[in-house]
């Protein structure tokens, strides 16, 4: 089994982001599968572009994008992408769409279909904090997980994909003050157990994981 992972080069002022900071200290094998490891560009199109190039020359069985969402305190496994890109600031190349669909001839929105609970309570019992998400963002994170999602669902359906938001790590919030944060080391080692659990489940567990608003 092939795990392709990618995570995005910094943005927004930042000098470093933590996805792919992670990302690329994970170890090469996982729970025996084989982890390749991918940095994509935080702008809208270009990203796809990239991420269909890995996934034609790789050809694995589990695709997962990881992002940065400055300001939550978790590891988060996003459940659905949505159809829409509506940025808040300008991508890398000065890109900023507003309320534009991704694919035109998409559904308004994707689920993964890795599985996500299973993945968060892996994390969990590692004592690393976790939780699904039902919000992966309009910027260039929701812009590739919705991608993933939709050529899975038109052109590669025996691929399995999912997206995961990581915090901001230290480095970053020595001016963010009361910012929430977790250490590289720790971001690696839960997206770890996250990976082992999308590896070892074909379908998830039954358990709460939802919000009351």
């Amino acid at each position: 089994m092939k795990v392709l992972v990618t995570g995005f080069e910094p943005f927004g002022g930042e000098s470093v982001n933590p996805s792919f900071e992670a990302v690329k200290n994970l170890d090469h094998t996982i729970a025996g599968a084989q982890i390749v490891k991918a940095q994509i560009a935080t702008v809208f199109n270009k990203s796809i572009h990239q991420l269909e190039k890995l996934i034609i020359k790789e050809q694995p069985d589990i695709v997962i994008c990881v992002g940065q969402a400055g300001g939550r305190y978790d590891i988060s496994i996003e459940r659905i992408g949505i159809n829409i890109d509506d940025a808040r600031i300008k991508d890398n190349e000065g890109n900023q769409p507003i309320d534009k669909p991704i694919f035109e001839d998409g559904e308004n929105a994707y689920f993964s279909n890795l599985p996500v609970k299973a993945m968060v309570r892996e994390v969990k019992n590692a004592n690393i904090p976790a939780s699904v998400s039902n919000t992966a963002g309009t910027f260039v994170c929701n812009h590739i997980f919705y991608a993933l999602l939709y050529l899975i669902h038109k052109k590669y359906p025996e691929i399995r994909g999912g997206f995961i938001h990581v915090p901001f790590c230290a480095h970053q919030i020595i001016d963010k003050p009361n910012t929430p944060y977790m250490d590289i080391d720790k971001i690696t080692e839960g997206l770890k157990y996250a990976i082992k659990a999308a590896i070892e489940h074909r379908e998830d567990i039954k358990t709460t994981g939802g919000t009351i608003c």
